[in-house]
């Protein structure tokens, strides 16, 4: 049987530590204003949400979809403006968090193609011209 990628990252420990890092890092960087701005005041929520999507997302127990069912994510997400600011807040937020948790690795790579495709995916507000 071959291991997840949950597995092959170190489990729950490492998630924790990604999904905290992550909003810490949102928390923090001025370039991820957006991105905060559309969260609550608490970050708390947001964090467990995030926790269990990934944990399942990457082969691990489905935390999320136990609890809430299938993810839908960009219907869940359609009360917030999401448009390029926020996503590349977001994306930013997520690029730094792995980089300081996930050890490099073509596997690595691949995982985070897919976590840029799927935050351009939540895009539901039109691209302003520059």
């Amino acid at each position: 049987m071959s291991q997840t990628p949950y597995d092959a990252f170190g489990g729950e420990a490492t998630v924790r530590a990604l999904v905290a890092r992550f909003y810490a890092l949102m928390d923090s960087l001025p370039e991820a204003k957006a991105c905060r701005d559309v969260h609550p005041p608490s970050l708390a929520r947001a964090e467990e949400k995030l926790f269990e999507y990934l944990t399942g997302w990457l082969g691990g127990p489905p935390l999320y979809t136990d609890k809430y069912g299938h993810p839908r994510l960009r219907m869940r997400h359609f009360v917030a403006p999401i448009g390029a600011a926020e996503i590349e807040g977001w994306l930013l937020c997520f690029n730094r968090a792995w980089a300081e948790i996930i050890p490099p690795s073509p596997l690595a790579d691949t995982i985070l193609e897919k976590i840029e495709a799927l935050g351009w995916h939540m895009a539901n507000q039109p691209q302003q011209a520059s």
